[in-house]
């Protein structure tokens, strides 16, 4: 199954599941592929090649399953278990070997990590604010990789308040938001 068809497969699945339960704005789903799809692929031009990825609050699997489609090694991590039933159901169907869904809370998952783990990269759409998301990965000091409304100054600033940071802001090629990539300071 090529990439096009994979997608194709993956917006089929996320219109079955939403007639059951909410995984995505009822409004968005005549357009999953630019909405949602089109938007989270484009931190492929961003994302170093050779990293995993560790998707926060991956929801209906955005990035984390368009990144694994597209070929990065990802960790989806999801505390709602109807919507692992449905992360679970696209690994399966679409035969994603490298993706691994971790039911449970983002906390307990970097409770867990190794200490010497450096090979990875924490990514997150419509997730939580900017300093909510550093509060849960302070103490990894990984990069970030983040989906933003156009909101993200005001977030930058608060974050700001409470920790040190190297941030780079790329505009949305799909919408009025942007791409934040931080880098935290020791």
């Amino acid at each position: 199954m090529n990439n096009k068809v994979k997608f194709e497969h993956y917006a089929n699945l996320l219109r079955q599941w939403s007639k059951r339960m909410n995984l995505v704005a009822p409004s968005t789903l005549n357009d999953i592929e630019t909405r949602h799809i089109a938007d989270s692929a484009q931190l492929a031009d961003v994302l170093p090649q050779n990293v995993n990825i560790i998707d926060m609050g991956s929801g209906a699997g955005f990035p984390g399953v368009v990144l694994a489609i597209l070929g990065w090694n990802v960790t989806c991590v999801e505390s709602i278990g109807k919507k692992v039933s449905f992360l679970n159901t696209v690994k399966e169907e679409l035969k994603l070997n490298n993706l691994t869904v971790y039911h449970g809370r983002l906390e307990d998952f970097i409770r867990h990590l190794p200490a010497k783990t450096s090979d990875f990269v924490f990514t997150a759409r419509a997730f939580a604010s900017l300093v909510k998301i550093m509060d849960y990965v302070a103490t990894t000091k990984h990069r970030l990789f983040l989906l933003k409304g156009r909101e993200i100054a005001g977030e930058i600033d608060i974050a700001k308040t409470k920790y040190k940071f190297d941030y780079q802001l790329i505009p949305s090629k799909t919408g009025d938001g942007f791409i934040i990539i931080v880098d935290p300071k020791n």
